[in-house]
């Protein structure tokens, strides 16, 4: 909450700005909000970190399983890595969508727009249409996918030198 509040202030000439910094911001937040506005959009954020991290791609299309001794070549996971990062955020775009927007808001003396995750998506839905949950995901595309391509191909390349060291060791 404290970083979105930051960044939103962003071309904002300084005198304008509500928060000073991160600690200003915890604290203003905690004196307007309360101690739990710290975690507004803590609900759609645990929904879209955890609907982003179940595909399994190289189940699906390598028929690799963990600990079958199969190491992937370093194109097949990247593969699968920019597939998942493809996956993710297309399926968890309205919860990115709505932890945003339930992190930069704030009360200002008035009553808050969202009150939570499920008000928030009638209301997004309601006052902006069906595609509004999904605003910003040609950003999130750019850079998720290519990321998660490497980073896969990576770890795969790393867990599959220790298991081939381990499994030679084992057999001598």
């Amino acid at each position: 909450v404290v970083k979105i509040r930051l960044q939103q202030q962003k071309g904002l000439s300084p005198e304008l700005f509500k928060y000073k910094g991160p600690i200003h911001s915890a604290r203003t937040i905690i004196h307007e909000e309360g101690i739990f506005g710290l975690w507004a959009g803590a609900a759609p954020t645990v929904m879209r970190n955890g609907t982003n991290q179940a595909a399994m791609f190289d189940v699906i299309l390598w028929k690799k399983h963990e600990g079958d001794q199969k190491v992937l070549q370093p194109w097949q996971s990247m593969i699968s890595g920019f597939l998942a990062g493809t996956a993710g955020p297309v399926c968890t775009g309205p919860f990115d969508v709505v932890k945003t927007r339930l992190m930069a808001q704030s009360r200002d003396g008035g009553e808050l727009k969202y009150k939570g995750m499920i008000h928030a998506i009638q209301t997004i839905y309601a006052e902006e249409g069906l595609q509004a949950l999904w605003k910003g995901l040609v950003p999130r595309l750019m850079r998720i996918p290519p990321g998660q391509a490497i980073m896969w191909a990576v770890a795969d390349q790393i867990i599959g030198l220790y298991e081939r060291r381990y499994i030679c060791s084992a057999a001598l």
